[in-house]
């Protein structure tokens, strides 16, 4: 929270000190930052798990997107961690882009999760909650400081 002096009169006008070098940082913006690290830790351990996975892959892996190499995903796993951990800290520190980034990850995130709403109904609902919320929380509380 940033520490604020009272207003001080000035020639007849009151005016406002100017606040401190600390940002005054919301919760919503502490909870959006957390789950974009999360996340991106979650990213790591994808990652690790595709790097060192032996046993047989799944017939309709050679249609995927990025081809049928897990070591292709191990790599696409961890830029997306790179990206996540550092929107998340970026995010703390008042970043306009790190913010767009996290908007777009939570918007990806919850549309992620609803292929698996009719094998896993409650934590999908749970993932798209959390989705929205960090969009809501990036959206509605991290613009930039008004100027008095």
């Amino acid at each position: 929270m940033a520490v604020r002096e009272p207003p001080v009169e000035q020639g007849g006008r009151r005016s406002r000190a100017m606040p401190t070098s600390r940002r005054d940082v919301s919760g919503w913006i502490v909870f959006a930052s957390v789950v974009l690290i999360v996340a991106g830790f979650m990213r790591v351990f994808d990652a690790i798990w595709a790097f060192r996975y032996n046993g047989t892959l799944p017939d309709n892996l050679q249609d995927a997107i990025f081809g049928r190499s897990l070591t292709t995903y191990g790599w696409i796993y961890v830029i997306a961690a790179i990206v996540l951990i550092g929107a998340g800290l970026l995010v703390l520190r008042g970043s306009q882009g790190a913010r767009w980034i996290g908007v777009v990850a939570g918007g990806l995130g919850a549309l992620a999760a609803m292929p698996w709403m009719p094998y896993y109904p409650v934590w999908s609902l749970v993932y798209i909650a959390i989705g929205v919320l960090v969009v809501y929380a990036l959206v509605a509380h991290g613009g930039r400081d008004e100027m008095p």
